[in-house]
């Protein structure tokens, strides 16, 4: 696929290819999760910081299992049709390609609007549910209510993103992200301190700078430049066209979806046998991991287009090669992040916290949460490439193996091994790894090689 952009997917060094289109997708993450911190850096300055601040911050702070839930239905839709998209393309079929993003982009719409009533009716008992009290539930409120108005606006700019880079426009499909961040930026102390309007400033903020960011994606995937065009014609969903993309989508939707679940199982465990100081540690050590995680998560996307576009192509060369780089990218990279962490874990804490008391603390607990990080890379680049390639049973099984089979059980089980039962909870994390990793590399040693033969094997997919 020569596309306007000059990518092509199809010929030349798969590693500089990787790199062009991982770097875009890398930055996307990185400011994504800037974006997301705006608001909190903002809200808690309201004054006075000691009242106002420090309960409009965890009233905010409370929605974010919401919020993730409306990511993870867009991450259903996306990551579920765009590898498909590619595979058609590069099967030669962007007629079919068009069609599976016309019917994703219909369903992102009918979703949006569920989620939008469901999130307006049923905002207070679900707020009340993720750990809101009578003291911030209020700001909770101010904020989700218009955050919810908002839902087309992250639904469509988060999914049909996905169709830009799965063409090969990574810097496009990063602007979408840059153009969100800045805008939010700016709007943010003007709507929060100069108008006044507080915590319901910083919603409006938000969801006014997804809608310019949707309206930039639409402009391109109704434009010339774009290899697939949103047609009117496609956008009724057929079930033959969706139900393929929804089983595909289910693994990037687990993932997504379980993140509150998980944290709900880590802080209840770790507030019975370590206190506060256990739970605020927690906190540092997830936000650590979720941003070390950024740079595996754009190396992925960026291998995505590659491997489903000459999957589809049959080209069994291409796509052993572009797995082998996406795997020596991932594998150096989380053995390097594994190798700082043993070695300077503080620099990390104090990244987030300065408090020695809890510096003290985490500092041991990163050790341990992240003692197998070095082996995740292997992990998430074969996870990844059974998505890029269309397995849609094993991608989702992998997600449901690694933390609602193993992780959340372990959570549980391990303390009653170990006398020291918060240093048990923590341990969870490397356990779970290492399972996962063992049986994710033997079932894609497997099941990849099989792929390969079929396809060489077949001249017609």
């Amino acid at each position: 696929m020569s596309t306007h952009s000059g990518t092509d997917l199809g010929s030349g060094s798969v590693g500089k290819l990787l790199f062009s289109l991982a770097l875009p997708t890398i930055t996307s993450q990185i400011v994504n999760m800037l974006y997301n911190l705006v608001d909190r850096v903002y809200i808690g300055h309201m004054q006075p910081v000691e009242t106002v601040g420090k309960l409009a911050l965890t009233g905010v702070g409370v929605c974010l299992p919401i919020i993730m839930v409306i990511s993870a239905f867009a991450a259903l839709l996306a990551m579920g049709g765009a590898p498909r998209a590619s595979i058609e393309e590069g099967r030669g079929n962007s007629g079919e390609a068009e069609r599976i993003m016309g019917n994703c982009f219909a369903m992102l719409v009918i979703v949006s609007l569920v989620l939008t009533v469901v999130f307006w009716v049923f905002a207070r008992p679900m707020l009340m549910t993720f750990g809101a009290s009578e003291n911030t539930i209020g700001y909770a409120l101010e904020y989700m209510q218009i955050y919810a108005l908002g839902t087309a606006f992250v639904e469509i700019t988060l999914g049909m993103n996905a169709f830009i880079t799965a063409q090969g426009f990574t810097t496009v499909s990063m602007k979408t992200v840059l153009i969100g961040a800045i805008l939010n930026t700016i709007l943010d102390p003007i709507f929060i301190f100069g108008l006044d309007l507080g915590v319901r400033g910083a919603a409006l903020a938000t969801i006014l700078s997804q809608a310019v960011s949707m309206v930039w994606v639409l402009r391109f995937l109704l434009g010339k430049n774009t290899k697939w065009r949103l047609r009117r014609e496609l956008l009724r969903p057929k079930a033959k066209v969706v139900l393929p993309c929804l089983a595909l989508g289910m693994s990037p939707f687990i993932m997504q979806s379980t993140e509150s679940l998980i944290a709900v199982c880590f802080n209840a465990s770790l507030y019975r046998y370590g206190g506060d100081i256990a739970v605020g540690a927690m906190t540092v050590l997830t936000s650590i991991m979720q941003f070390a995680m950024m740079p595996l998560q754009g190396l992925t996307q960026g291998a995505q287009p590659i491997v489903s576009y000459n999957y589809g192509a049959r080209n069994v060369q291409r796509v052993r090669a572009a797995f082998r780089c996406l795997l020596r990218a991932c594998v150096t990279y989380s053995l390097l992040l594994w190798a700082l962490v043993q070695l300077f874990p503080r620099m990390f804490i104090l990244m987030f916290n300065s408090s020695p008391e809890l510096v003290e603390y985490a500092s041991w607990a990163l050790r341990i949460y992240m003692a197998a990080t070095g082996i995740f890379g292997v992990q998430i680049a074969c996870q990844q490439t059974f998505v890029a390639l269309g397995n849609a049973k094993t991608s989702l099984f992998l997600a449901v193996l690694r933390k609602i089979i193993l992780l959340i059980p372990l959570i549980y089980i391990l303390p009653n091994f170990f006398a020291d039962k918060a240093f048990a909870v923590f341990l969870a994390e490397p356990v779970a790894d290492v399972l996962a990793v063992l049986t994710t590399s033997t079932m894609f040693a497997f099941q990849f090689k099989r792929s390969m033969a079929e396809l060489e094997k077949r001249p017609e997919l």
